[in-house]
């Protein structure tokens, strides 16, 4: 089986892959949010190569140690997702998605119906109503973006993700701060938030749905960004779902929470055999 810490490039894009021996059963494609990367997917890529799936985790435009390519907006990050499928030849794949991975994820399964078998959704949205929290607010304003941005160190960032996430250690926030390593790249989360307006899910009310495939929801228990409420709301909406909670755990539920979380996902692949 290969290993999940080695980062490989296709499509313009960093990626972490794991190929079990054999024949996978499938292919798990797994889509980080901010301010992630595909080293928090490590401990579930493991889990999955072991239970015979393939997984692969890309850094998004920006992250990890995925290129600039500006602008980094929401439409350019799905568009990269949809290249990196094609270019590593994935076919159907059980897509995992977390926080903006959601919204970029969803987003490219909309556009390519017929791609995904199932979905696992954790703390995120898709919904042409929905509002962002204070800190996303923030950056989304001219200026005050600038000044959150031009004051982050990596001690500081490394202190709120410390206080988010029991965790996120000193490794995994050195890895997260690769998306602030300089100007461009601070630019680039000023861009992805400032292109995510709501509206634009609007023409896809219903294609979610409209998917017709099996969804776990996923959800930390205590996330004050993106609370429980979000995960049944997904539950009304999609037809085939079930909301697994994991007690203890914040936003970062897949960094709170390494073996609980791909113990969740596993025990969803195997429903699908």
């Amino acid at each position: 089986m290969s290993a999940v810490n080695q980062v490989e490039h296709a499509a313009g894009l960093a990626y972490r892959e794991v190929v079990p021996a054999g024949d996978p059963r499938g292919v798990v494609l797994a889509v980080h949010g901010w301010p992630q990367s595909s080293y928090s997917w490590r401990p579930l890529l493991a889990a999955v190569g072991e239970a015979g799936w393939r997984g692969v985790a890309p850094d998004l435009l920006g992250f990890g140690d995925s290129p600039t390519d500006p602008p980094h907006t929401w439409e350019r990050q799905v568009e990269a997702l949809e290249r990196l499928h094609a270019a590593l030849g994935l076919g159907p794949v059980v897509l995992v998605v977390h926080d903006w991975g959601g919204l970029i994820g969803l987003r490219w399964a909309c556009d390519h119906p017929g791609r995904v078998r199932a979905l696992v959704i954790s703390d995120t949205g898709f919904f042409s109503n929905g509002r962002w929290h204070g800190l996303a607010n923030s950056l989304r304003t001219e200026g005050e973006g600038e000044q959150v941005m031009d004051g982050l160190t990596a001690e500081g960032f490394a202190a709120l993700l410390g206080q988010a996430s029991r965790g996120i250690g000193r490794d995994a926030a050195a890895e997260y701060f690769k998306a602030f390593a300089d100007p461009e790249r601070r630019r680039g989360t000023l861009e992805l938030y400032r292109s995510g307006d709501f509206e634009k899910l609007e023409p896809y009310d219903g294609r979610l749905a409209g998917l017709g495939v099996p969804a776990l929801l996923l959800w930390g228990e205590d996330d004050p960004f993106a609370p429980v409420a979000g995960a049944h709301r997904f539950a009304r909406e999609l037809p085939d779902t079930r909301v697994e909670v994991v007690p203890g755990t914040g936003h970062f539920l897949y960094d709170d929470e390494p073996e609980a979380t791909a113990a969740a996902v596993v025990g969803f692949l195997a429903e699908l055999d």
